[in-house]
């Protein structure tokens, strides 16, 4: 199945995001991959799905294009790639909103946990169709 249903989601660097360089710590963008990724999932999952189950990461692949600096406005967007039982594949980039340049591109592995076990569980069919 191909996902293709965007979510974002706008920061603007702070002086708090910015490493000895002055530019975003590669730390932050990663906070930022996870913050987008919960609010994705909180805003498209009913709240019994919500309160049932929640994804850990598996794996980041993050290729950084270009530096942000102060005051950048940064657009950052998700979509889901595909599931395959307990996994699921989703596509981060970020771009300087008044340039267009792209700053990140990431791909995450995402398991699905079960609330009430903590375990991995398979993707149910009503999951998948909330990612679409």
């Amino acid at each position: 199945m191909d996902y293709k249903k965007p979510f974002q989601h706008t920061v603007i660097v702070s002086h708090d995001d910015l490493d000895d360089l002055n530019h975003v710590n590669n730390i932050r963008y990663l906070k930022w991959i996870e913050d987008i990724a919960r609010a994705h999932w909180k805003q498209i999952a009913s709240e019994e799905i919500y309160n049932s189950y929640y994804w850990i990461v598996r794996q980041h692949l993050v290729d950084y294009k270009a530096s942000a600096h102060l005051h950048d406005e940064v657009i950052i967007t998700t979509k889901f790639l595909n599931c395959n039982g307990a996994r699921a594949k989703s596509i981060i980039e970020m771009h300087n909103n008044s340039t267009g340049k792209l700053l990140l591109q990431a791909e995450t592995v995402w398991c699905l946990m079960a609330v009430q076990t903590k375990r991995p569980t398979r993707v149910t069919e009503e999951i998948d169709k909330i990612l679409v």
